[in-house]
Formats: structure tokens, sequence, C-alpha cells
């Protein structure tokens, strides 16, 4: 069952005073499962960043559609916009995002407090999910007191504790050393065998290769995708960095049919490296 569904989707950006027009995206469509895991990738001003801020209602598309289990982002009123946001996404950024002034359980809560939750509930939801990201001990402390990857766990708390429908995850693990990234990219791993469905944009070919699907955007369109099935990870890592590779060397970006996991990716990408088109925006 698709929880996602982006149909047709179109971005144009315009110039202040309408003299240059930018198309960051042009006829995006993708569906992402219910638990499912898909990592975006593409190089800078490819428009991975404005797909993801078109799909966390941070902007509107210019054309096309985005479903959230069914319901049309762009016929949610504005005033109802940051409600939605709230009970509907969670959200992942590269710099944490933590209030200095607030300790890390207070962070955390932060969207419940916002939703008018009581103190019980948000507790009752806090112990089990702090233990699970290993971070129970540190709840009392404040954000200048911890590690990037401790910081960047209770983000992840945060993210969780509403119980969102989607995980929007953007290059969370751009600011952590080796260590921390693979600690972070293990805790996503098991949240998403749990069931939760993540969307993640990264430069990162490690952290992609834990997702269970990768679509690759150039110019603003899905160019190719790759799933990764009962591949070993280290074997879709590989995939993957061959893909940026012919990704980054190709002219353009006719978009490509989904390849299953066995296929010669060389093969599978060589019919859609035609004509070159405008950049996008990331």
């Amino acid at each position: 069952m698709a929880i996602l569904e982006v149909q047709d989707l179109q971005k144009i950006y315009t110039t202040r005073f309408g003299g240059q027009k930018v198309q960051a995206l042009q006829s995006v469509s993708f569906s992402v499962e219910k638990g499912e895991w898909v990592a975006i990738m593409g190089e800078s001003g490819s428009g991975k960043t404005t797909l993801l801020n078109l799909v966390a209602a941070l902007d509107r598309p210019t054309g096309g559609q985005i479903l959230l289990e069914g319901q049309n982002l762009a016929q949610i009123k504005e005033s109802r916009l940051a409600a939605f946001r709230r009970d509907n996404l969670g959200f992942v950024f590269q710099d944490c995002n933590l209030l200095d002034t607030f300790s890390l359980a207070d962070n955390i809560y932060l969207p419940l407090v916002l939703a008018a939750t009581p103190y019980k509930e948000m507790a009752a939801r806090l112990h089990p999910l702090a233990q699970q990201l290993g971070i129970s001990s540190l709840l009392a402390k404040y954000p200048y007191e911890v590690s990037g990857g401790q910081k960047q766990r209770a983000a992840v708390a945060r993210a969780l504790i509403t119980n969102p429908r989607l995980v929007l995850a953007d290059e969370p693990t751009g600011a952590l050393d080796s260590r921390s990234s693979d600690e972070l990219l293990e805790l996503f791993r098991q949240i998403n065998e749990n069931g939760q469905t993540i969307l993640l944009v990264t430069h990162s070919v490690k952290a992609a290769s834990y997702a269970g699907r990768v679509l690759f955007i150039k110019d603003g369109r899905v160019f190719h995708q790759l799933y990764r099935a009962e591949q070993p990870q280290q074997q879709f890592y590989q995939r993957i960095a061959e893909a940026l590779t012919l990704l980054a060397g190709g002219e353009a970006s006719a978009p490509a049919q989904p390849q299953p996991a066995g296929a010669p990716l060389a093969q599978s990408m060589s019919a859609a490296m035609q004509t070159a088109m405008p950049g996008g925006v990331d």
C-alpha cells in the first residue's frame, strides 16, 4: 500500500522581477510503500532538496500533486499546515536543530507540547523511545553537554515521538563522524524494521546503501532507481556508487525504468544517457 504518491510533480521558480524562470522539478512521479525506506540521491542542483521541501509541505508545487495516504497536500489550508506537519511528519536535519536552552527531554517533548498532549502521555511515549535510542541517561542534559551523535539521536526521538506516518531525513549523517554515522544508520535500520516509513535525502553512498530503494535525481527528474532486494549491503553500496559515477559522467536524463537487483547497471542506465537538460535547484 502506497503511503506517499508523487504524481507528475513540477516546480518552477521565478526571479523577483519575473525575468527568468528556473524549472527545479519536471514530471517527477514515484510512490513510497508503507514501511519502505527510500533514499534520494543526486548532485547539488539536481532538485532533491526541492522535492523534499514539497513533500514536507514547506513549499507548493507548480504542477502535479503529492498525496499522503490519499490526502492532497496542496488542498490543506495554510492555517492548518503547521499542525498537519506536526501530526503526520517527522523531521531529522543535518544540524539537529535542538534548542540549547532546553534539555534533551524538553526538546523531544516539543512537538507534543505544541499539540497540547498531557504530560503523563508524553512521558509514557518518551521512556521506551529513549531506551531504544540509547539516550535514557542523557535526557536531563542540554545539547551543548552531549556529543553530535547523541544530539542527533535526540533529534530522531523528537521526530518519532509523534508516531509520524512518514519520517523525512535531510542529510542526517552529514555533520557526524564515521562512528556516529554508523550508529545512527543502524538506529534508522531498526526503526525501519519496526515499520516506520522513511524518505532520506543524502549525498552519502553508505547512508543510501541502508535503504531498500534509491531514487537518483538529475536535472529535476527521477533519472534512475535501484532496489536492494536481498542483496548484501556492500554489494548494494557498489551498485549505488557505480550509478552515481555514470550519472555524473553521462549527458542528460531521460527517466530510466526501475531495475531489478541483479540487472547489470551499465546496461540498465545506458538507454537513459541522452541529450542534456537545463540544471535544477538542489
